[in-house]
């Protein structure tokens, strides 16, 4: 999808920047003070014998409708795009998995199709796959119609939109996950579940990434989303893709569950060099992004504190010639668990590969230690899900989606932990602007964290 407001950013100064901010703390005192529906930890919707579902956004959403209509106990009940073409690839690939389309329905071409689409077939989820800027008012529409929804990952880069997303859904008591798939890898399930055994003693420090070079993209045309996301790093600054790396951390942590949650962060990034050198040395002179000024960092390094004083370093860089890596580290008082490559460090030893913490368990000797610590999820999935996308971790969580909504259960990942990842991007943007000035976290949950259990071990 194309973004609603396509490359019309406010160009803000530092004064008025301390400004907006004053007013985002009024915005959520005030909401804080609102009349506002039932808590949502733990929430459990009435069961979905047959999930009826909508689809906003193709291009990285195809991905997620396949893995929906592959399952059983689903129905594809409409799909929209802005681009036909994508509409018509997305239709054809859909047609190879299942015949139970009698219900559905197709939109495309106007910005506003989505509206009409969730008025005419009245769906019981949708999920968002479009542009940034537009998850909000596409999350707030859908569940005043009534829908659960599951949407792409960040749900907002805005505090104002995040408190609305939390009481609209909290309102009309309807589910609001966002679609965190890298919660549903190997290694980031293994880990959670060797966290839970308490293999790695009590949690100290996490560390989290996105670092993924994404140049490229600004060649992109225009149906795809380098025509949207390349606008990011031309006006915001701060870390403004962080979920991927921080979910799984916050899950292993029980981070806005009984034991611990996001207290405050600060946050620094690097000059912003890369991507002018890019587009300068690499892009046609017809491109539209040949000479516009990149003010986002290269890189950027926050650290969040937590209420129990843990401490999670959250890394962005999406322009660096540099491999992909997620970190994706936690550290314990008995061991660490590292990714990029996978190795884990435990202080007694692992059987008979090694004796203590001074040596990884790394490269074959992994294989023993999957052998032990693998989810029960992966056990039972990997074979079924593994060409699903993200080398199986879609497939899984689209899975989970299904099951809960099938059953009544609730979600793996609750509306207020969608929130407290997202709102990484608007804090670290105004701790940049202060100079490495600690933000403190808005807790969306109105202090009821404690009330919700932490994420179990499901199978």
């Amino acid at each position: 999808m194309t973004n609603f407001n396509r490359r019309k950013f406010i160009k803000t100064s530092s004064l008025g920047a301390i400004a907006a901010s004053t007013l985002s703390v009024n915005c959520q005192n005030n909401l804080n003070q609102s009349n506002h529906g039932k808590y949502l930890g733990g929430f459990k919707a009435d069961p979905l014998p047959s999930i009826r579902a909508a689809f906003i956004g193709l291009n990285r959403g195809g991905t997620h409708l396949r893995n929906f209509a592959s399952l059983n106990n689903t129905e594809v009940v409409g799909l929209c795009d802005i681009y036909e073409s994508t509409l018509k690839r997305e239709l054809e690939r859909l047609y190879q998995i299942t015949d139970n389309l009698k219900n559905l329905k197709s939109y495309w071409g106007s910005k506003n199709e989505w509206i009409k689409m969730i008025d005419e077939v009245k769906p019981d989820v949708v999920f968002i796959s479009t542009d940034w800027e537009s998850h909000t008012p596409m999350i707030k529409q859908c569940i005043k119609k009534g829908c659960h929804v599951f949407c792409e990952v960040p749900f907002s880069l805005e505090l104002n939109e995040l408190w609305d997303i939390v009481n609209i859904s909290e309102k009309y008591q309807k589910h609001c996950m966002m679609l965190e798939n890298v919660n549903y890898g190997r290694d980031e399930l293994m880990f959670l579940n060797m966290c839970r055994q308490g293999v790695i003693g009590e949690l100290l420090h996490g560390e989290a990434a996105y670092i993924h070079d994404l140049r490229w993209q600004m060649d992109h045309d225009e149906t795809r989303m380098g025509s949207w996301r390349t606008d990011f790093y031309r006006e915001k600054n701060g870390n403004i893709y962080p979920t991927h790396g921080l979910g799984p951390v916050a899950q292993y942590m029980n981070l806005c569950r009984t034991e611990d949650n996001f207290h405050k962060i600060v946050s620094y990034s690097s000059p912003a060099l890369g991507r002018n050198q890019y587009s300068k040395e690499n892009l046609s002179e017809s491109n539209s992004w040949k000479n516009i000024s990149f003010k986002n960092g290269d890189i950027n390094s926050s650290i969040i504190k937590t209420k129990l004083g843990r401490t999670i370093l959250v890394q962005w860089d999406e322009t660096s010639p540099r491999p992909y890596t997620r970190l994706n580290l936690i550290q314990g008082t008995r061991g660490t668990l590292a990714g990029f490559p996978t190795r884990v460090a435990l202080e007694n030893g692992f059987e008979d590969i090694t004796k203590d913490h001074h040596t990884w368990i790394e490269n074959e000797n992994l294989i023993r230690l999957y052998e032990k610590y693998d989810h029960p999820l992966y056990k039972e999935l990997n074979e079924k899900t593994v060409k699903s996308g993200h080398g199986g971790m879609d497939g899984i969580m689209m899975y989970r989606i299904v099951e809960c909504l099938n059953n009544g259960l609730p979600l793996d990942q609750n509306v207020y932990e969608g929130c407290f990842w997202s709102a990484v991007a608007p804090l670290s943007k105004q701790s940049i602007l202060e100079d490495g000035k600690p933000q403190e976290f808005p807790d969306f949950t109105r202090g009821k964290w404690k009330e919700t259990e932490k994420l179990g071990i499901v199978s």
